[in-house]
């Protein structure tokens, strides 16, 4: 309920005409009664309507410009959500009432809206918001909560602290919108679902659900976005439904450069996404969770180790797990400088510590140090500092157990590790692969068996899941399931043939099925690998050896080939 009084009738008739010609036209309100001193306009939500109000304001403060005014009109805006009802001489109904009275308390030029059009409202995104508290309203019993409100962006926002750099890149999920039509339902139920995927990753941070919503249908730029989520990139898209099938059309990109990342469509069935027994949203996250970890190592690509302060901490750190997990002499190396220089940028941080720890473990799993004891005094010095920065940090509690079980083959060290990790994060997916693993060591197939398939549930990025699949195998074959350990197996050699692990599993599992010619092959590509290995050497550093399961394994590899 705009109201000019004291505007001389010219201006207030300029403003009404203003106000049915172009701002109700933008904002789909309409008026529905208006007098010399007042108009009574009706809008579909809370929105539109604070929006209009926006409008007018702007355009009464900048008469000259705007209305052909001599001086500023000031009108006193209420907003109310509730019916109103006319004839022509008077208004009616409680959300007029109150409307008309919360112009009192506006002040020339102000806006005062009430808790129900408030609770329509995103603060920042739509309005600055001031809680003015309980105001009692003229002839009214009851007091009303009131608020007023100003354009976004009026007050200076308050930035938070000195932070340390964020170490993972942001990701947002917009809700997904139906082809043609709004944000249904089913938009924010694969939102939520993705949301909650993706908050299971280590490698990323994920915007809440919440934060998210407030822009389904805005249209909001990815600047935007950017400025209000602090995000490095936005997932969103949009579908269709067709004969209880879905069809979804996803798309990923950078807030930054505006760049897409990457795009995909997607088919599923609508009851599978309701009962969240969906495999579209296992590839949608897995594809979105590789097309961020493969941008971010690209920017590291492009860059020589000179002009590594350049490029920002998430990406240093994501390009150096993404290099160590290749398993490349020359990738593994490099991985070592960037992981240093994360560390040195953040001397206060577990994280780049843990994965230096690991870098360490893989070095000696992989045959490649030239000195052992000392790759491993490193790996326990790295994982220690990890745990001295913040022992309740879950990857630094899993790889320190990595560490010790897999370098000093302390088991029940790293057991304890295991536990202390997935106390703290129970949905810590490398804790749970390293815990199946120690199991498998133990020959405890059962058990292995359990936690490994727990963590490939857990991991839905792709980053190093070749790493997942390859321990998955050894815990498959623990348990004397020997199809399901070449299955894996094969999986994981798939995206990563230069992991010596996986030859080692599979053909230790097609020895045992009697696929003695294919476990002969399969010990031939280990060699090429691991030139030096031999059955003995495999023992002196494998947890297994003092186990049943890891002589019946040597056994295997002896008669496959691999040198005694």
């Amino acid at each position: 309920v705009p109201s000019a009084r004291g505007a001389n009738d010219a201006a207030w008739r300029r403003l009404k005409d203003h106000v049915a010609q172009q701002v109700l036209p933008a904002s789909g309100g309409r008026v529905v009664w208006q007098h010399d001193g007042g108009l009574l306009v009706d809008f579909a939500e809370a929105r539109s309507a604070v929006h209009a109000a926006f409008a007018i304001q702007r355009a009464c403060s900048n008469g000259n410009a705007g209305l052909g005014l001599d001086r500023p009109i000031l009108p006193r805006i209420g907003l109310q959500m509730g019916e109103a009802l006319t004839d022509q001489t008077d208004l009616y109904g409680s959300g007029a009432s109150v409307a008309t009275r919360l112009t009192a308390i506006a002040g020339p030029g102000g806006i005062v809206a009430s808790s129900t059009v408030r609770d329509g409202l995103t603060s920042v995104l739509d309005a600055d918001i001031e809680d003015l508290g309980e105001c009692y309203l003229h002839e009214m019993n009851q007091p009303v909560r009131a608020y007023r409100l100003e354009p976004p962006g009026t007050r200076q926002p308050i930035e938070p602290g000195d932070v340390v750099d964020e170490l993972r890149p942001t990701i947002a999920v917009i809700p997904f919108a139906e082809h043609g039509q709004g944000h249904e339902p089913l938009g924010e139920i694969l939102a939520e679902d993705v949301i909650a995927a993706l908050s299971r990753s280590a490698e990323l941070n994920v915007v809440s659900r919440l934060s998210t919503t407030a822009f389904r249908g805005r249209g909001a730029s990815l600047g935007e976005l950017s400025a209000h989520l602090k995000a490095d990139y936005v997932l969103c898209g949009a579908y269709r439904v067709a004969a209880g099938s879905l069809i979804l059309a996803a798309e990923l990109a950078e807030t930054k450069s505006g760049r897409v990342a990457w795009a995909k469509d997607f088919k599923g069935s609508v009851a599978g996404i309701v009962e969240g027994k969906s495999e579209l949203i296992d590839r949608l996250v897995g594809e979105a969770g590789s097309a961020i970890m493969e941008r971010e190592l690209e920017r590291t690509r492009s860059q020589s180790l000179q002009s590594l302060q350049s490029l920002q901490t998430c990406t240093l750190l994501i390009g150096a797990i993404a290099l160590m997990h290749r398993l490349s002499p020359s990738d593994f190396n490099r991985a070592r400088d960037m992981l240093l220089a994360v560390a040195q940028r953040v001397p206060r941080h577990a994280i780049p510590l843990a994965w230096l720890a690991k870098w360490h473990v893989l070095r000696v799993w992989q045959n490649w140090s030239d000195d052992a004891a000392a790759d491993t005094r490193l790996a326990l010095d790295f994982g220690k500092r990890a745990l001295d920065n913040d022992s309740h940090c879950s990857l630094a509690l899993a790889i320190d157990g990595f560490a010790h079980t897999n370098l000093l083959k302390s088991l029940d060290v790293g057991q304890a590790r295991y536990a202390l990790a997935l106390q703290v994060n129970p949905n810590d997916s490398l804790a749970w692969l390293l815990s199946g693993m120690l199991h498998a060591f133990k020959g405890e197939g059962k058990q292995a068996v359990k936690a490994t398939r727990h963590a490939l549930r857990l991991s839905p990025l792709d980053l190093h899941h070749y790493f997942y699949d390859s321990l998955a195998a050894s815990a498959e074959l623990s348990a004397g399931r020997f199809e399901r350990a070449i299955e894996l197996a094969r999986r994981s050699l798939r995206a990563n043939r230069m992991h010596a692990s996986t030859w080692r599993a599979l053909a230790i599992a097609q020895w045992h099925l009697g696929r003695h010619d294919e476990a002969h092959a399969t010990v031939g590509e280990l060699m090429k690998i691991e030139p030096m290995l031999t059955v003995s050497n495999w023992l002196e550093r494998s947890p297994s050896s003092e186990y049943p399961v890891g002589k019946l394994c040597a056994e295997a590899l002896r008669n496959a080939g691999v040198p005694a």
